[in-house]
């Protein structure tokens, strides 16, 4: 009896077993059915066949894609550009040598994975990185790098030479969102650039400085001659004083951006501030202007805006702001400001109701002596208010100068849209 038990409980094993083989069996090969390389010999193939073709066409999809990465990352690697790829938990999960004699990268070699921040001491390429992955889409920075005090050892026939690298480098990277969190970051080296931006700055400031004492002289002469002329030519006059008055402004905007750019620390004053209360002040002097088209202001977030900086030359920076949202808004339109604190600092947003920049001037909207009116395609371009041409540079400057950045582009519903980004306290060095 026992025996026939155990037969008969063996034999319901094997069905149940025999049974889930089978449709387990069904499962892969409807699995392996759907897919498009096997729906044509679905039928004529056994199971183990079906699977050994897929795996031999797996292995062969791998090896392609290994293939078109290596022949990426050789077109890379001879790229003028540097380049890095971050994954999603910040490690260096690639670079070519660009990056690496831009960035000063040492001791990394390719398959490891490490923080970059172990071999790329920049809180700028940090913030790029993480600016790119929250917002998904691609990012622009430049700063200056500084690469560590090292002394780099080359052997040479006649012995050993030591070279120290202190100075600063002008870099722009731009980041690029990928799948799974990961960011590609290109580097450019913007120092020759820079050194050619620097030395006509210098030239234009030379220029500048030689300008002002004959300016004044003839302003001087004009006033006096308008007090002798004929009240019919006293027009001729008062035009020629304005015009001299708006060339020692220029002058005068020059030589203070000079002085800004050349030694910042020199110029900042800092102070506990409000920013919000000086957006009050600021708009309160620019009332008139708003009046005259009938302009609002519309103020969103706290009241608030608490940080260590100079006050006077913020309010700089607002005042040319405003004036230029001022100068392209519609009649009738609104002015809208936007504060947020955060742990890192203070951002505020100011966006108008023009038609925006023009995309292909975007990139020069800070650049010296650039002037607005021909990249800003708005509704009332015939504005008879003309600037120097230095106020968004200017206020460029002296946000970079407290260790912050000022970015413009067009907002997604329509408008120039400005962002100032501070930090709590300037980011001064000993001087």
């Amino acid at each position: 009896m026992e025996i026939i038990t155990l037969a008969i409980g063996g034999a319901i094993g094997f069905g149940i077993g025999a049974i889930e083989r089978f449709r387990l069996n069904n499962k892969i090969k409807n699995l392996l059915t759907g897919l498009p390389d096997t729906q044509e010999v679905s039928h004529s193939l056994s199971l183990v066949s079906l699977v050994r073709r897929e795996i031999s066409y797996f292995k062969s999809l791998s090896a392609e894609y290994l293939e078109t990465i290596d022949h990426w990352r050789g077109v890379m690697s001879l790229s003028p550009l540097g380049y890095l790829l971050i994954d999603q938990e910040n490690n260096l999960e690639w670079c070519n040598p660009a990056a690496q004699t831009l960035l000063h990268i040492r001791y990394w070699q390719p398959g490891e994975r490490r923080l970059f921040l172990e071999f790329i001491r920049s809180y700028e390429l940090d913030r790029l990185i993480e600016r790119t992955r929250q917002t998904q889409a691609s990012q622009t920075r430049e700063w200056s790098f500084f690469p560590p005090l090292t002394a780099a050892m080359e052997s040479r026939e006649n012995g050993r030479q030591f070279q120290l690298t202190p100075e600063s480098i002008l870099l722009r990277g731009s980041g690029f969102p990928l799948r799974d969190g990961k960011v590609a970051v290109f580097v450019e080296n913007r120092q020759t650039l820079a050194a050619l931006r620097q030395g006509r700055d210098q030239a234009f400031s030379d220029l500048a400085h030689e300008l002002r004492t004959p300016l004044t002289a003839v302003a001087l002469i004009a006033e006096r001659l308008q007090a002798r002329l004929p009240a019919e030519d006293g027009d001729w006059a008062e035009r020629l004083l304005k015009e001299i008055s708006r060339l020692q402004n220029l002058v005068e905007s020059w030589l203070n951006l000079t002085q800004i750019t050349a030694n910042p620390n020199l110029y900042l004053e800092p102070e506990p501030i409000n920013l919000r209360h000086l957006l009050a002040i600021t708009w309160e002097r620019l009332t008139p202007i708003a009046a005259v088209k009938n302009i609002s202001l519309d103020y969103q977030g706290p009241a608030e805006l608490n940080l260590e900086g100079d006050g006077d030359r913020l309010m700089q920076v607002l005042m040319n702001i405003l004036d230029n949202t001022l100068k392209y808004s519609p009649p009738e339109g609104t002015i809208f400001v936007e504060g947020y604190q955060s742990k890192q600092g203070i951002t505020m947003g100011i966006r108008d109701q023009g038609l925006g920049f023009q995309p292909r001037d975007l990139p020069y909207i800070f650049e010296r002596l650039y002037r607005g009116d021909s990249s800003r395609a708005r509704l009332h371009p015939d504005s008879q208010r003309h600037g120097s041409g230095l106020g968004l540079a200017i206020a460029k400057e002296i946000v970079l100068a407290h260790g912050g950045n000022l970015t413009a582009v067009n907002h997604e519903t329509g408008g120039a849209m400005f962002t100032i980004e501070l930090p709590h306290q300037p980011k001064t060095e000993n001087v």
